[in-house]
């Protein structure tokens, strides 16, 4: 089995000479500018590194936004989805090129059933919990995706 998967060209991407390690603590990530984008910020600077020298920058477009999922009959809603999508790209310093980029839209649901402190603390939950899913979308993209060869 080993034999064949070298056969087919597959390189773990945390491997030696895979892309994960080869832009690990190489990135610079867009400065957040609100408690989404920072936590977005903390979770890519996990998975990434923090580019202290960096080769590449990564831009993205962040928003959020609340659906009520489920309204009783008096028209209050009990459950919301909380929907994120993300735009990014990953910029190449020297150059400005794009090198690859990319979106990714995904959700997570809160219940407003409880007091005003329990949904709120809930609510902040499904923010935080979505930012995480997010980053570990866009770092999935960025690892399996990014051809550094040129």
């Amino acid at each position: 089995m080993p034999l064949a998967v070298a056969a087919c060209g597959f390189t773990p991407v945390y491997g030696p000479g895979g892309t994960g390690s080869a832009l690990h603590n190489r990135i610079l990530v867009q400065a957040p500018d609100s408690t989404d984008s920072y936590v977005l910020v903390r979770e890519l600077e996990q998975r990434l590194g923090r580019g202290a020298a960096p080769d590449y920058r990564l831009d993205y477009s962040l928003t959020t936004t609340d659906q009520g999922q489920a309204i009783t009959v008096t028209n209050f809603i009990t459950r919301y989805s909380l929907v994120g999508k993300v735009t990014y790209s990953l910029v190449l310093l020297s150059d400005g090129k794009v090198i690859n980029s990319g979106t990714t839209e995904n959700f997570t649901g809160y219940s407003a059933t409880g007091s005003t402190v329990d949904t709120l603390a809930a609510e902040r939950d499904a923010h935080e919990r979505l930012m995480v899913i997010l980053a570990d979308q866009i770092t999935a993209h960025l690892v399996s995706t990014t051809d550094l060869s040129e």
